[in-house]
């Protein structure tokens, strides 16, 4: 019962946070609100992502660098439910308001990008997961590279043109929806069992095997949950901008995403959120440097890894020491 209140709740909180920024930076007097709440769109999306490679990178230890690829995987299997199926599925919801045949939409759509991206972890996590560091980081970053140039040929998508006419269904409140889940998710994952032993193959894979983990069942169970998560942001990305197109997909979105988590800190939840929202606004708010905006961007990333190289919160990032428990 206590559970079900606290759901509620947050559902009515969102709502309102919903209605909220319609009503202020949609339709009111803020002149550019439309902007700022993209922004907010665009940082939730980011912290989706971030807390979802957290769970793979910074909990339990592994280098993945293709997480772009279930992000772009999510986003196109939603869109094609939306825009190929969308019509069949109103006829067949036809008794209900048309907000509620775009819930119905959406909703299916956030499943099929979830099991999508879940197979996809799956086909890749199984093999490659029982490779270590760098090959383990050149077998994700081909995985990534190769949903993207597969979707480029594939004309039912818009191939290299892009994916256009996707219905408008994701708003704040699906999105901040999502990340709620996102968070409890991997909190209560964290702090289960199973995240114990996650933590354990970070410390010391040979010794977490020696206690009778199944190091690979734990590593491509991480990585099939990142990976939905990273699915279902696709699809409330490809639902807010209305076309996809495969340069949003690069590896370059996959670094900054492994960013994100280093700067926030690894092995932190709170870490990822912190750092997806700074590396979401940190550019936009150098944007009025025109041609020195993205220099000032780089040294503020290096200077921050410099003075703060375990990351905003957290424990040791990519680019500083090992965290204790790790033989040097």
């Amino acid at each position: 019962m206590k559970r079900l209140l606290w759901i509620t709740g947050a559902l009515a909180a969102l709502a309102l946070l919903q209605w909220g920024c319609s009503a202020i930076l949609l339709d009111g007097p803020i002149r550019q609100g439309p902007y700022y709440y993209q922004i907010m769109i665009l940082a939730g999306i980011n912290i989706v992502l971030a807390v979802s490679l957290n769970l793979t990178n910074g909990i339990t230890g592994q280098f993945s660098i293709g997480h772009a690829g279930f992000f772009a995987v999510g986003a196109y299997v939603a869109a094609s439910v939306s825009y190929y199926g969308g019509p069949g599925i109103r006829a067949a919801t036809a008794f209900l308001p048309a907000v509620g045949q775009d819930t119905v939409v959406l909703l299916l759509a956030l499943a099929a990008a979830g099991l999508a991206a879940a197979l996809a972890g799956l086909l890749v996590g199984i093999p490659s997961l029982r490779l270590r560091g760098d090959y383990l980081a050149i077998v994700t970053l081909g995985f990534g590279e190769i949903i993207r140039v597969v979707i480029l040929n594939v004309d039912a998508v818009g191939g290299a043109r892009g994916f256009v006419g996707i219905p408008k269904l994701s708003n704040f409140f699906w999105v901040y929806l999502l990340v709620t889940a996102c968070v409890v998710t991997v909190w209560n994952v964290v702090r289960s069992s199973y995240g114990r032993a996650f933590i354990a193959i970070r410390e010391n894979e040979i010794a977490a095997q020696a206690m009778g983990i199944d190091v690979t069942r734990h590593k491509v169970m991480a990585f099939v949950i990142g990976a939905v998560f990273a699915g279902m942001a696709g699809c409330l990305f490809g639902h807010y901008t209305m076309y996809l197109h495969t340069n949003s997909f690069t590896f370059v979105k996959s670094f900054e995403i492994i960013i994100m988590v280093a700067i926030g800190g690894l092995g932190s939840i709170e870490g990822a959120v912190l750092g997806a929202i700074f590396l979401t606004v940190l550019p936009e708010a150098f944007r009025g440097f025109e041609g020195y905006r993205m220099i000032i961007y780089s040294l503020a990333l290096i200077l921050i890894m410099i003075f703060r190289p375990q990351g905003m919160l957290g424990q040791a990032s990519l680019f500083g020491k090992k965290s204790k428990g790790k033989r040097k």
